[in-house]
């Protein structure tokens, strides 16, 4: 058995698609395919900074042959950010040493380097291919390491449609309620399909490269059923990928006094100043953990998702999940653990219902109309709260790849998933 890694095929402007040439290298040598979503807050990757892995019968020599030869005839490799990588190991991929399959979960939370990736090539005997950087190999190296890393813990599975060659760049015909239609009828076991709110196909992707449609879920079968039932522009193939999408693989534990930027964290903590928006439409909050604190925001294109964000007071006790950027939680999904009841307010005058005003430093309230009712100090009153406890998400046109819709539940409180 052998396992081929391959990582950074595609270009942001050129297209291209590194799950494209797994498909396509999967056909050539048999076996199956495992997509891994590495840390999404890497600055030189494509939009969802997969890497991917064929496990095959096919000895490693051959092997590696034919990933080089398909990197060399369809890798975009005239843009400059483009820097494919090969890893060949010999082997089940049940059966990687535990070095290898560390590197798969630093690589789904930290920024790691080709270099090192060499170096652990190297010392397990692996095949290596790097073009120009030879950044890919990180990615590469990443998906030989992920079905041990992923032993025991949570999966999924994307069904992947891809257009005839010579329709790259044009426009995508899918049929918009063929495709809604599909979605409600497999889901909640396939997900972020569309935005059933502003009407988005999600699962359609703009780029030009070669992707007509990505269906997302819990079964294989179920996922293979939904992209079938799409009617759309002729599929030249498909492939069924084993995946980390959906499950929230990229966020570690952390404090606010310890976060990094460029990883992903859930973080407990309490809001310290009030939701505040800013132009552009993105909407700024500051949290507070003991001593430490840090500005969280939801950008413009959550949407409906900062609604929920400026229903917070000062005093809520929340968990936050999100990227750390320029010392900023971009967030994905929080929890409210607990929320402010009530607030410090001037009190009204009992006979005349007046507000009172102070009557100097330290000397409480007094009526100032001719009641001369005292108080001595402000009084709480309930506040009324848009929001509830529970877990709240971006909507599915706004969510990360690796993200884990509150739909497929294993949260540890309510939730109010968006579809």
């Amino acid at each position: 058995m052998t396992v081929v890694g391959i990582d950074d095929t595609d270009s942001r402007e050129r297209g291209m698609c590194t799950t494209y040439a797994a498909a396509r290298l999967r056909e050539q040598l048999g076996g199956r395919c495992l997509l891994v979503r590495l840390n999404p807050a890497v600055p030189y990757k494509t939009r969802g900074n997969a890497a991917l892995a064929v496990v095959t019968e096919v000895d490693p020599e051959p092997a590696f042959d034919a990933a080089c030869d398909l990197v060399d005839s369809d890798a975009e490799v005239g843009d400059d950010r483009t820097n494919p990588g090969v890893v060949v190991a010999p082997g089940d991929p049940a059966d990687v040493p535990p070095e290898v399959a560390d590197w798969t979960d630093r690589a789904m939370r930290e920024l790691l380097s080709p270099d090192a990736a060499r170096e652990i090539c190297t010392r397990h005997s692996y095949r290596t291919a790097g073009w120009a950087t030879g950044q890919g190999l990180v990615g590469a190296l990443a998906a030989i390491g992920a079905e041990t890393a992923w032993n025991g813990v949570d999966t999924s599975y994307e069904t992947i449609s891809y257009r005839e060659r010579d329709r790259w760049g044009t426009d995508r015909r899918v049929d918009g309620d063929s495709l809604f239609t599909a979605a409600d009828s497999h889901y909640p076991t396939v997900w972020d399909t569309v935005d059933r709110t502003t009407g988005e196909l999600v699962a359609v992707p703009h780029t030009p490269g070669p992707v007509l449609h990505a269906i997302r879920g819990d079964d294989p079968d179920a996922t293979r059923a939904c992209a079938r039932a799409i009617d759309s522009e002729s599929v030249e193939r498909r492939c069924t990928f084993l995946t980390n999408q959906g499950t929230d693989a990229h966020l570690a534990p952390g404090t606010v006094a310890n976060v990094r930027d460029g990883r992903g964290y859930r973080l407990d903590a309490a809001v310290s100043t009030a939701p505040e928006s800013r132009r552009g439409g993105h909407v700024f909050l500051e949290l507070r953990d003991g001593g430490a604190s840090i500005d969280a925001a939801a950008f413009a294109p959550t949407g409906r998702f900062r609604d929920h964000v400026r229903a917070l007071r000062v005093g809520d006790e929340v968990t936050v999940c999100g990227e750390v950027s320029d010392g900023t939680v971009k967030l994905e999904k929080f929890a409210v653990r607990s929320l402010r009841e009530t607030e410090a307010v001037t009190p009204d005058c009992p006979d005349c219902g007046r507000r009172m005003e102070s009557a100097g430093r330290g000397q409480g309230y007094r009526c100032r109309g001719e009641c001369g009712t005292t108080a001595p100090g402000k009084v709480e009153r309930s506040i009324e709260r848009g929001i509830e406890p529970g877990w709240y998400e971006v909507p599915p046109s706004a969510r990360r790849h690796v993200a884990r819709p509150l739909v497929r539940g294993g949260f540890d409180a309510p939730v109010h998933p968006e579809r």
